[in-house]
């Protein structure tokens, strides 16, 4: 596994607990990693860079995005978005203030406007249809990064992506003159699939510009006063969120902030990493006009902490309609149980092949999620040998279950076979 880092994502994947930095795998404790060893950044030629455009303003409305099918889903060599992404566009759970994550949102924007002065803007609404420029190049990450990789990131056309972090609207934001921003919104990344991993899931961005006349006053240099403001912020906040909880700061690496930072709590009775930050990089500041500054930057994913302050047990749930989900919570209440309504046991279903040279685990994610959707609970390496003629065979374990009913039998072995089928045929692997 290839490690991985990009900027609104640190510990975005396990949970996904920041915006800011890149995605971290359940088996990775301190990096994030993505299976797929290549970059689409070097096919990329000049003119498509050039004819790279934005999404009609059209599409966006205020309260909602509004965008067609074929804005997203395309005939094109690079598009890789399924149906089952685009279904997702515009449902913006982070605006519906009785979900959790909405009331997550909420409780956090009380924090900054509390102990800021209602000082930073909000943002909750921006397209989540971005250029590479912006999800990438704009944020430090190297043009030959394996996270700019196809098997995972949602591509649109070779020049256009579903945002991966709301980090890719930082730039554009500083150039428009922003210093003090929060950005949430929906994100999206092709994932492996168990409890804690989604291909859709909620972002927000903290972001802090600082002029000399105020680390003048300080008697600290530039550097050090953005990083002392920085963790006083994060240490309120996270109080706010978990009550006097103990604390500790991870120095790390980021290659967009320095230094970085991560924050950890002790909550109930285990150490819990609730986001990453760190003093932004001078790069960044120049590139967008802002010479003389200095900033910090923090990012966290909701999913994460909702899970852990709601005590939701499976991310599935926060796309659940039912009303048995729905009707457990109340705007402004942070911090309800989740009563679970459900207690329909799995089915496991195994399924073994020769794998090539081309296979990817999120490739075979993506295929059974775009056969069994929710159904699906969890996708499991379970074996996998080389024999003497060096082939190569995995076992996947699949689990699939309704959070919402019981499933038949019948519709278990039709889903496992047509799994089977779009394996075979879509993955060119040799089934045993």
């Amino acid at each position: 596994m290839a490690k991985a880092f990009s900027l609104a994502h640190y510990a975005l994947f396990s949970l996904r607990t920041s915006s800011l930095f890149l995605h971290r795998r359940r088996n990775a404790l301190s990096h994030f990693t993505f299976s797929a060893p290549f970059s689409s950044s070097s096919a990329l030629s000049t003119t498509d860079k050039r004819n790279w455009r934005r999404p009609v303003v059209s599409v966006l409305e205020l309260g909602g995005v509004k965008i067609a099918k074929d804005d997203v889903v395309r005939d094109d060599p690079t598009n890789n978005v399924p149906d089952t992404i685009f279904s997702k566009l515009g449902m913006q759970l982070h605006r519906r203030n009785q979900h959790p994550i909405g009331i997550l949102k909420n409780a956090i924007y009380e924090y900054f406007d509390t102990n800021f002065s209602s000082k930073f803007d909000k943002f909750d609404d921006l397209c989540p249809l971005v250029s590479v420029k912006q999800n990438f190049d704009d944020v430090l990450v190297p043009a030959d990064h394996v996270s700019r990789s196809y098997n995972d990131t949602y591509y649109v056309d070779s020049q256009t992506v579903l945002r991966c972090h709301t980090s890719a609207h930082q730039a554009e934001l500083l150039r428009e003159g922003h210093s003090h921003f929060l950005v949430t919104g929906d994100v999206y990344r092709r994932d492996s699939i168990d409890s804690t991993h989604y291909p859709v899931f909620h972002q927000m961005e903290g972001f802090r510009v600082f002029y000399p006349d105020e680390w003048d006053a300080s008697g600290l240099d530039a550097t050090a006063f953005a990083a002392e403001d920085l963790k006083k912020c994060l240490e309120g906040l996270a109080r706010h969120l978990f009550g006097a909880v103990e604390m500790r700061w991870i120095d790390t690496y980021f290659p967009f902030t320095n230094p970085s930072f991560e924050l950890e709590i002790y909550f109930k009775e285990k150490w819990l990493e609730v986001l990453g930050c760190g003093v932004t990089e001078q790069e960044i500041l120049r590139r967008n006009g802002r010479l003389d500054n200095v900033a910090w930057a923090f990012g966290l994913g909701l999913e994460r902490l909702a899970m852990v302050l709601f005590d939701i047990p499976d991310i599935r749930l926060f796309w659940s309609t039912d009303e048995r989900f729905i009707s457990q919570f109340r705007s402004g209440q942070l911090g309800v149980k989740f009563k679970p309504f459900s207690k329909y046991p799995p089915c496991y279903k195994d399924m073994s092949f020769w794998i090539n040279e081309a296979f990817t685990e999120n490739n075979l994610c993506e295929l059974i999620r775009g056969v069994a959707g929710d159904l699906v609970e969890e996708v499991s390496l379970i074996d996998n040998f080389t024999n003497k003629k060096g082939m190569t065979s995995h076992c996947y374990r699949i689990a699939y279950r309704s959070i919402e009913r019981s499933l038949t039998d019948e519709e278990i072995n039709d889903l496992q076979w047509n799994v089977r089928e779009q394996v075979q045929s879509k993955l060119n692997v040799v089934l045993r």
